[in-house]
């Protein structure tokens, strides 16, 4: 199967997008097309049967402009005849705005003369004409490249209507008809501007050069130039201009654009970073992102991505993806509208000659026949939940959430139960020292100078999480170094210290050793530690026990206030799946909150769970690191990536991307979630509740054509700005 994703500048309604969705899928070869208001087109096709030029040639003969090069005299002809509407712009951007304003001013000067006895009738029938011109132009010249393209759209309707209503002598309801049809266009063009460049601003945050070292110069170069190994330099307080690893200075660096973070990350540099395969293992003191502004030092930055696979790159590519996703909702209402719209052009063409039937004029069967249609016209519909959508999406990903579509975001806010993966979800991801007992006449400061100086040695993460940890708490005291290190197979290890030997292990160890077991003290102290998930070791010298330090992969410090927020929002029942002991994710969970721990668990197990709980609550998301958990994710409702501005593999499985490593993330997006899903059930009601209200009325006669056209226009207004509300959106 093949895919393509192309951008369409010429579209700028809902119905447009899907009218040019219905074609292309009649493409013989194209099994799978989304288009989104905003251009973007994903395309799967067959390639046995068709291939990449045959189609973007049906999407030009369409005479629609993709943003494919241009060879050929006749497509740059092609293309320069499309700049009808653009040649328009003389106000600017937001001409059609101004033209409805205008329109509007002309129509209410129409109505206060309309009441000047003193003012000729005229007056304001000129004044209604000219409001009339200012707010029918656009919609005048959309239907006119409708219709020479062979389509019949909303546009040509409206007008029809305004000029049926004109020919009846109805000039003030035909002009308020296009002013606020007129006004209602331009208020969903803009919204919709406002979160395409909340989206493509994404897109000027990458320099367009970078300083590289070549040959001991510095060179100026363009991004697309950076190989893999360059070594850029990043001055500061200037973005840096491609992913990679510090290898020389120090500084703070803003990662809001691909995190969300609002606090700066201190950068440190690792100088024995080679293997590039495995740059997920990064920490994030070392790695840094295209897009991201450097602090107040000096850094230089070893290339470990091209600028096309930049992790903002892969980012901008999967938002605009994710604008052709269709929400359940928006389905329903496509599907809806495909049987609707037919029926009301019956409706319409019957109620014109309804004159036959029943005793009245053609001209009053032909003035509610208009009223009907306006009141029917299901502009409010088609646009309120892509409009949420998109300002959703946008919203998400301006705080560093990547939302993949409209299904995942309708989706999570339905949640009722939560999956937690354990390590590098709920936990840090690394060991950290978390006791250091000593038993004897043996201090803290003894004990850990020892276990330091031993373990130094090893390079099991326990040994880096004591050394590291040990080191912390001695401070700059000197530390004598040991030798010999030895490992005893599942028991410890042994080397050498001051003249003597030291063993670090566990029980067995020591009872394989003396020949006996351990002290009592020291057994019931490791027993009490390893209840509660920790990890714990004998340190033994001069056939003395000096003490007892531990480590564990301990909580996330947001972990708490975060599942504690959740339970707040109606979370009930929250699941930490693990491959761990029982003992030790019964400890973790007791300490952060979860409700449900699940120990002992392979990947085949998660998946098995995330069924069950599937079974038993109904939507489970599962929360992972996108890697391990990518099975568990899939099966869920709405598989969570955690941290994926550092995996490629998490940003590609994940229905949702949370690009920071920052659990607290999580209830922000639900919180967007559950408000998008309310702006679209409003903005349904408005729209279907408008037309229910409007279309019985007007058959009836009970409402002439100017209270219509308020309802009608008014409820689509409503609707988008209803939506844009979504990108002012905070937790």
């Amino acid at each position: 199967m093949n895919t393509l994703h192309l951008e369409i500048s010429e579209i700028k309604h809902t119905r447009n997008a899907r009218k040019i969705e219905q074609i292309l899928h009649e493409k013989k070869g194209v099994n799978h097309v989304s288009v989104s208001k905003l251009g973007i087109v994903q395309l799967e096709w067959d390639g046995n049967e068709t291939n990449q030029s045959e189609i973007i040639e049906s999407i030009e003969k369409l005479g629609l402009t993709t943003n494919q090069p241009k060879n050929t005299k006749k497509q740059l002809s092609e293309q320069q005849s499309k700049q009808i509407s653009s040649n328009l712009q003389i106000l600017g951007e937001n001409t059609e705005l101004y033209f409805a304003i205008l329109s509007g001013i002309f129509w209410i000067s129409g109505v206060i003369f309309s009441f000047m006895s003193s003012i000729p009738d005229n007056v304001s029938t000129i004044l209604y004409s000219i409001g009339g011109v200012f707010g029918g132009v656009f919609t005048l010249l959309t239907a006119v490249e409708d219709l020479l393209k062979g389509k019949f759209e909303i546009d040509f309707l409206m007008l029809f209507a305004a000029a049926g209503a004109a020919i009846l002598g109805k000039w003030g309801e035909a002009a308020l008809l296009l002013f606020l049809f007129s006004l209602g266009h331009a208020l969903e063009h803009y919204a919709m501007k406002r979160a395409k460049k909340s989206i493509t601003a994404l897109s000027d945050l990458t320099p367009p050069m970078a300083l590289v070292k070549r040959n001991d110069e510095l060179i100026e170069v363009h991004i697309e130039q950076l190989k893999l190994g360059d070594i850029i330099v990043v001055k500061p307080n200037s973005k840096i201009a491609a992913d990679g690893v510090v290898t020389k200075g120090t500084s703070s660096v803003n990662q809001a654009s691909i995190t969300g973070e609002s606090i700066p990350v201190d950068k440190h540099p690792n100088n024995n970073w080679q293997n590039e395969k495995e740059i997920n293992k990064l920490l994030p003191e070392h790695r840094v992102f295209a897009g991201t502004i450097n602090g107040n030092g000096v850094l230089e930055i070893k290339v470990l991505k091209e600028a096309k696979d930049s992790t903002l790159s892969r980012l901008i590519t999967m938002v605009k993806e994710a604008e052709t996703q269709k929400s359940p909702t928006q389905h329903l209402t496509d599907k809806f509208e495909k049987y609707y719209v037919p029926f009301v052009l019956v409706l319409v063409v019957f109620l014109i000659f309804s004159f036959l039937v029943i005793d009245e004029t053609f001209q009053r069967s032909f003035y509610r026949a208009m009223s009907v249609l306006i009141a029917a016209s299901p502009c409010a519909l088609a646009i309120s939940t892509p409009s949420a959508v998109l300002a959703g999406i946008a919203t998400a990903a301006r705080h560093g959430v990547l939302i993949k579509g409209g299904r995942p975001l309708e989706d999570l806010g339905g949640l009722k139960a939560i999956a937690f993966d354990k390590t590098g979800t709920l936990t840090t991801g690394r060991p950290t020292l978390t006791h250091a007992i000593p038993f004897g006449n043996t201090t803290k400061s003894q004990l850990l100078k020892i276990a330091v100086a031993v373990e130094a040695l090893s390079d099991h993460p326990l040994a880096d999480a004591i050394v590291e940890g040990g080191k912390k708490e001695l401070g700059n005291i000197t530390i004598p170094k040991a030798e010999n290190l030895k490992a005893i197979t599942a028991r410890g290890i042994q080397a050498n210290y001051k003249g003597s030997l030291v063993y670090i292990g566990n029980r067995r160890l020591f009872e394989e050793l003396t020949n006996k077991n351990i002290p009592e003290e020291i057994d019931l102290k490791m027993s009490e530690l390893e209840s509660g998930g920790h990890t714990a070791m004998i340190i033994y010298q001069d056939n003395n026990y000096l003490g007892i330090v531990s480590a564990m992969d301990i909580a996330r410090p947001e972990s708490i206030s975060t599942l504690a927020t959740l339970k707040k929002m109606g979370i009930k029942r929250m699941i930490m799946l693990t491959g761990d002991n029982q003992k030790v994710a019964n400890a973790i969970a007791k300490h952060i909150g979860i409700t449900d721990p699940m120990g002992s668990l392979l990947p085949e197990d998660k998946v098995n769970a995330i069924e069950q709980l599937k079974q038993q609550v109904g939507n489970v998301a599962m929360v992972g690191d996108g890697v391990n958990d990518a099975p568990a994710m899939a099966k869920s409702t709405v598989g969570i990536a955690m941290g994926a501005a550092g995996s490629d593999v998490a940003l590609e499985t994940a229905d949702i991307a949370l690009m920071a490593d920052k659990l607290n993330n999580l209830p922000f997006a639900i919180g967007l979630s559950r408000k998008a899903k309310q702006i679209i059930k409003q903005n349904l009601v408005i729209s279907l509740g408008m037309v229910a209200i409007l279309v019985p009325m007007t058959i009836m006669g009970t409402i002439a054509i100017g209270p219509a056209v308020v309802g009608h226009e008014g409820s689509t207004i409503l609707v988008v700005l209803n939506a844009l509300r979504l990108l002012r959106y905070e937790v």
